[in-house]
């Protein structure tokens, strides 16, 4: 008798321990939504619109990293990188100049698009007696003129790692930060020719802070006080890659213009775009030959000419000037 006793209580704290359970979400779970607008995708919505509108065909943007996730040292089956790449990438081109850009034409599951329009053409044969289906009711499909290959080449982890705390008497806090960089690699291929056109690399970090906070200490002679709290924020993976995704097509269509294989409607509306990404791109060779040994100077006449980019280097590396005169002067 007293077995079952145990028994049904027993049941009845493990039922009402999964009751309690599932209520516990209620506060902490959110309605379905929107995805919010980033900062790279309103850059990318506000693109002066192009002279003529291009057709371009994406077939496959992946995962080339080959990494699969890290937890707490355990390697699991999950993938780092999101599998959506062509999803976001299509996304992406769609949102150019507010869908002005790109007109996006279906490569990825294209043999679900043919089957379909198989089905079509049969059913038409089998109830309508149709030989052939009219060009009005099934139309040709449209081909690109331009090709968008690519892919994520890249995720390296734990890029930046820092953190600081302290502790007084028994009470202390600390906080914790952890960067990684997600990388794409997109370039932009002629159908007519086989050329590559152009190709861009956009980088984006995927950071992630905790913060802790505790206490342990006696609060009477037999009383002890222990306490501790704590929050971690991560960045999606997800919405880093497309953030990445979006400068990349971005910094396509910029880099296009500027070497003359399309064109903005306006030139002059365009003209403050393209020289903000100009100095964006200086910026950031400044920054990388600052990081370069004395050996990687420049050795053409061109990158002497550089103007102010070339006087900051020259200032940062006064051991190396009269090296780079000599070159620039030979040449």
């Amino acid at each position: 008798m007293a077995a079952k006793w145990i028994i049904s209580a027993t049941a009845s704290a493990l039922l009402g321990g999964c009751a309690s359970l599932g209520q516990s979400y209620e506060w902490t779970s959110q309605p379905a939504t929107v995805a919010a607008v980033t900062a790279s995708q309103r850059d990318l919505l506000d693109l002066p619109a192009p002279a003529q509108r291009l057709t371009v065909a994406v077939y496959n943007f992946s995962d080339q990293t080959g990494q699969f996730r890290d937890t707490d040292g355990a390697q699991s089956l999950s993938r780092a990188v999101s599998q959506g790449g062509t999803s976001i990438l299509v996304k992406a081109l769609q949102d150019a100049g507010n869908r002005q850009w790109f007109q996006v034409i279906e490569r990825e599951r294209l043999d679900n698009l043919l089957r379909e329009r198989q089905i079509i053409r049969e059913m038409r044969q089998a109830y309508l007696g149709e030989r052939e289906v009219s060009p009005e009711v099934l139309p040709s499909l449209l081909f690109a003129g331009v090709l968008l290959e690519g892919g994520v080449i890249g995720y390296d982890a734990n890029t930046l790692t820092g953190g600081a705390g302290a502790r007084y008497l028994g009470i202390g806090a600390s906080t914790q930060y952890r960067q990684d960089t997600v990388t794409v690699y997109l370039r932009a291929v002629s159908v007519r020719t086989g050329e590559i056109l152009t190709t861009v690399v956009a980088r984006k970090s995927v950071a992630s802070v905790a913060v802790n906070a505790n206490a342990f200490r006696f609060v009477s002679y037999r009383e002890l006080l222990e306490a501790e709290t704590g929050i971690t924020t991560n960045e999606p993976d997800q919405v880093a890659l497309q953030q990445a995704v979006e400068r990349a097509v971005q910094s396509l269509v910029i880099e296009g213009a500027q070497l003359g294989f399309w064109q903005f409607r306006d030139q002059s509306a365009a003209s403050d775009l393209i020289e903000g990404y100009r100095r964006a791109r200086l910026a950031e060779i400044s920054s990388h030959e600052l990081r370069t040994t004395p050996a990687d100077a420049p050795t053409n006449v061109a990158a002497c000419e550089r103007g102010s980019l070339l006087n900051h280097f020259r200032n940062s590396r006064g051991t190396v000037r009269s090296q780079v005169a000599q070159r620039c002067t030979s040449e």
